[in-house]
C-alpha cells in the first residue's frame, strides 16, 4: 500500500535490530517491512470486498496504511494512560466543567446523559515522556487499524517479546463495538438497539468513508440495521428521527459541525435536544474534551488545583501537556516575536485544518488568524520513525493516538507523516500500528 522496499529482514536491518539497546531504538534500526499486503487485502476484502472498495483503496488511498510499525516502549504507554486518566480526572470535575462551558456553544449546556464516544489523544513522544498535544472526538482510524493489525507479521525482532499496545488486533473490535453500546445503554437501559445511522456531509466523498462501510458490517454483525446518510436525509415524525422508511435509534455523528449549527443538520438537532435520539459524539463532549481552548486548563496549575483532583494527577498533566495559551488582541505581539517555539491551532479545528508551525508562518497568515480563535502551544517536536524509501532510508515524524474511553485506552496507533502534520499523502506513511513489550 504504502511505497517502501520489500528486503529480507535479515538483508534489511538483521544485525541492527538485534542490537538495538531499547523498543524505541527500534524505530531507527528497523527497517522491516512487516506489513502482509496479501493478509491485508484479504482483511479488507470480508467487509469491503463486495463493493469492489478493497482493491480500489489501493489507488485511492495508497498512503493510508504504512508499511511499517511503531515501536513504543511499555514505559511510555503506561506513562501515555495515566496522562489520559489524569485528564478524565480533571474533566468530571465541576470546576472544570464551568470553566470550558463558559466558552462553549450554548448547545453544549445541554447534557445528553452519555459520554460521548470513543476519544483520540494525540501524543509526541519527547525525550521527557509523552506529550499530549491534542485531544479529539470522534477519532477517525480506529476500526482501519484493527484491520491494519491483523495485517502485520512478525519481522526480525524477537516477536515473542513484542505485542500491539493495548490489545491484540482481533480484541480491538470487540472493544470498540462495546463502546457504542455502552453510549447506548446510558440512556436507554435494556432497551434493544435496533437501527444506527452513520451521518456525514456526502459520506461517500469522505476519505474515510471505507471505515463507515467496516462499522456498518460491525453492527450488522450484531443484527444493527445501518444506514450510512447525509444529515439533509433525516427527518422528525412521531417523535422519532428517521431516514427514509427506517427510523433512527443511534447517530454515530461523523460530522465536522460540532455544534449542529448548519441548517442542513436542523432534524438532527432537533431530535437531539428532544431525546428522540441517541448521538455520540454530541456537541457537549467536542466542547469538553476537544475545544483546544481546554488544553489552557490542563497546563494551569492554580486553575487545577482548584479542581481538587489528585496531587499525582496535577502533576502528570503539567508534565505532560505543552504550555499553551488563547491568543488574544493583548498577547499577539508577543506570540508574534516567539512564534518560532510555537504551534498555532483553531480552537474548534479538526484535521490538522488551518493550523500552523510558527516558524512557517506569514504576516498575510498571521492576519487572517486575528478573525478567528486560535490557541499557542509550545513545540514539540514529533516522533520520528525510521523507513527504508525507493530511493535510500527516510526519516518520518510520527504521532502516537490513544484511543479511549471513560480513561481506558482501546487501541494505540501511531500516524506517519511527513511536513508540518498528518496528512496521509507520504510515501511510506499512513496509519501504523504500535508494538511494545509484553512485560
Amino acid at each position: 500500500m504504502a511505497e517502501v522496499t520489500s528486503q529480507p529482514a535479515t538483508d534489511s536491518c538483521g544485525s541492527s535490530c538485534q542490537t538495538a539497546t531499547s523498543v524505541e531504538a527500534l524505530n531507527r534500526s528497523c527497517y522491516c517491512l512487516s506489513l502482509d499486503e496479501a493478509a491485508l487485502r484479504r482483511g479488507l476484502d470480508a467487509d469491503l470486498g463486495a463493493r469492489g472498495l478493497s482493491h480500489a483503496m489501493v489507488e485511492t488511498h495508497p498512503h493510508l496504511f504504512a508499511s511499517v510499525p511503531m515501536f513504543v516502549s511499555r514505559e511510555h504507554v503506561e506513562a501515555m494512560a495515566r496522562v489520559i486518566a489524569a485528564v478524565e480526572a480533571v474533566f468530571a470535575t465541576s470546576h472544570f466543567r464551568r470553566a470550558a462551558l463558559a466558552w462553549a456553544p450554548v448547545i453544549a449546556r445541554y447534557d445528553p446523559g452519555s459520554l460521548g464516544g470513543l476519544l483520540g489523544f494525540d501524543f509526541h513522544l519527547a525525550v521527557t515522556g509523552p506529550k499530549l498535544i491534542e485531544i479529539n472526538t470522534n477519532p477517525g482510524g480506529a476500526l482501519l487499524n484493527a484491520v491494519l493489525g491483523r495485517a502485520h507479521r512478525a519481522c526480525c525482532a524477537d516477536a515473542g517479546a513484542l505485542a500491539m499496545a493495548p490489545m491484540e488486533a482481533d480484541a480491538i473490535e470487540t472493544a470498540l463495538f462495546e463502546v457504542f453500546m455502552t453510549e447506548w445503554r446510558l440512556r436507554r437501559k435494556d432497551a434493544p438497539l435496533m437501527s444506527v445511522a452513520i451521518v456525514d456531509e456526502a459520506p461517500e466523498q469522505q476519505y474515510l468513508y471505507p471505515e463507515f462501510l467496516l462499522y456498518r458490517q460491525l453492527f450488522s454483525r450484531h443484527g444493527i440495521e445501518v444506514t450510512i446518510c447525509a444529515p439533509r436525509d433525516l427527518f422528525q415524525k412521531d417523535a422519532r428521527l428517521w431516514s427514509g422508511s427506517h427510523p433512527i435509534d443511534f447517530v454515530y455523528n461523523r460530522l465536522t459541525d460540532f455544534a449542529l449549527e448548519q441548517p442542513a443538520q436542523a432534524a438532527l438537532k432537533l431530535a437531539y435536544l428532544a431525546g428522540e435520539v441517541i448521538v455520540s459524539p454530541h456537541p457537549r463532549a467536542h466542547a469538553l474534551y476537544a475545544d483546544k481552548r481546554n488544553l489552557t486548563l490542563l497546563c494551569e496549575e492554580a486553575f487545577l488545583r482548584g479542581t481538587g483532583v489528585a496531587d499525582a494527577a496535577i502533576a502528570t498533566l503539567l508534565s505532560a501537556i505543552p504550555r499553551t495559551e488563547i491568543m488574544t488582541a493583548g498577547n499577539r505581539d508577543a506570540l508574534w516575536a516567539k512564534r518560532r517555539e510555537l504551534f498555532f491551532k483553531p480552537a474548534a479545528g479538526y484535521g490538522s485544518k488551518a493550523t500552523y508551525r510558527g516558524d512557517k508562518l506569514t504576516k498575510r497568515v498571521w492576519e487572517e488568524m486575528a478573525k478567528g480563535t486560535y490557541v499557542a502551544q509550545a513545540l514539540v517536536a514529533p516522533s520520528e520513525r525510521h523507513v527504508v524509501g525507493s530511493q535510500s532510508p527516510t526519516v518520518l515524524k510520527a504521532d502516537v493516538r490513544n484511543y479511549a474511553y471513560a480513561g481506558v485506552v482501546k487501541l494505540v496507533a501511531a500516524r506517519l507523516y511527513q511536513g508540518q502534520t498528518t496528512n496521509f499523502r507520504t510515501p511510506g506513511g499512513g496509519f501504523a500500528p504500535v508494538f511494545t513489550e509484553t512485560s
